[in-house]
């Protein structure tokens, strides 16, 4: 414990989850690096956002919302949002004087003296007495096994990677996933690519008509209810289905969103089905989303049986301490502010020594 430092809450991530709790941290009186420090492992401010492919211009985010105190304006559609939205975390963590520190990769949380916690970092060992864990999903891809997905002799890559569309100039492309990123691939990339094809495992779902607060709140629940029950949570997006509008009509009256059954298995040439049809492909892009980056809390133990953490509001219910902001309904930039200010809420109680109201 000798070179162990103190704080009452270390804050992991410095994406807007974390910076939200960080904001609502300094707006009740914790001093940053006295009583509080924020550890990121990105090599700059931005969050997973400064790794997005150049071609998703500010102009393409959907509700991408300011974060607390400081609003996002006169930004330039046509920038790539990895510039805008870079600059903008940056300006904010200089304004509130935030001090994050990185880069930092924190290896474990687990339990230390004195009912404190140690997070054992890339930089030390910091000693606190709560944690605001906000390391979002970036950087744990999914990519789905399939057979012979070793043999194939072309290009596989992720989401996560997506180089923009001219890389797939002359290509054959088959695009996996059901979701925003899936369609938006697609559509950018289509028009440089020889072919394209698109598989999902389910029928993608086009929603209808404008994104109500109620149709929101509905979306939410479901998702709260997963980490209720300790089931790993599922994005809002994927209870909310696509909106349909302009563009996607017309990609679906072009052809370039239509949606084919998931391939059975992968060949070095292509893809199969059961059925007996093959698709030649150069490239397999893997739409296929992301899971909660949480293995550094392994040593806490607080996974339940159904793979996921149990939570109520942001709070672990098998450690008070700890919080997930970011995590499950919290992961949207808008629920992200409102865990961040009820994550610091609950903390400040427990600090106190005050009972934690229910969420």
């Amino acid at each position: 414990m000798n070179n162990t430092r103190e704080v009452d809450v270390v804050v992991i991530g410095a994406g807007q989850a974390g910076l939200a709790g960080a904001y609502h941290l300094r707006r009740t009186g914790f001093e940053p690096e006295r009583d509080f420090v924020v550890l990121d492992h990105a090599p700059a401010p931005g969050g997973a956002w400064q790794f997005r492919w150049p071609s998703l211009t500010y102009g393409k985010v959907h509700g991408m919302h300011a974060l607390p105190g400081m609003e996002l304006t006169d930004a330039d559609p046509a920038r790539p949002s990895a510039e805008v939205i870079a600059e903008y975390f940056a300006a904010y963590e200089r304004d509130f004087d935030l001090r994050v520190r990185r880069p930092v990769d924190v290896k474990a949380v687990r339990e230390g003296v004195d009912g404190r916690l140690l997070v054992e970092t890339s930089d030390g060992t910091w000693s606190t007495r709560a944690v605001i864990n906000a390391t979002g999903t970036w950087d744990r891809p999914f990519w789905p096994r399939y057979p012979g997905q070793e043999t194939f002799r072309g290009r596989q890559l992720h989401t996560a990677q997506y180089p923009g569309p001219e890389e797939f100039a002359g290509l054959r492309v088959v695009v996996v996933g059901g979701g925003a990123s899936g369609t938006q691939h697609l559509m950018e990339l289509a028009p440089y690519a020889a072919a394209t094809t698109w598989v999902t495992r389910r029928p993608p779902v086009f929603r209808e008509g404008p994104f109500s607060e109620d149709v929101g709140r509905a979306a939410v629940a479901l998702v709260e209810e997963r980490v209720r029950q300790g089931l790993p949570p599922k994005s809002v997006v994927s209870v909310t289905g696509l909106p349909l509008n302009d563009a996607i009509r017309q990609a679906i009256a072009d052809g370039v969103l239509d949606r084919q059954p998931m391939f059975d298995r992968i060949t070095p040439d292509g893809v199969d089905w059961d059925d007996g049809r093959h698709v030649d492909a150069d490239v397999i892009l893997w739409a296929t989303g992301f899971r909660a980056a949480i293995d550094h809390l392994a040593p806490l133990k607080l996974r339940e049986p159904g793979g996921g953490i149990r939570v109520e509001g942001t709070r672990a219910v098998a450690d008070p301490r700890v919080h997930l902001v970011g995590y499950g309904p919290s992961a949207s930039t808008i629920g992200a502010n409102r865990a961040g200010r009820a994550a610091v809420r609950d903390i400040r109680r427990l600090l106190a020594g005050e009972p934690v109201a229910a969420a």
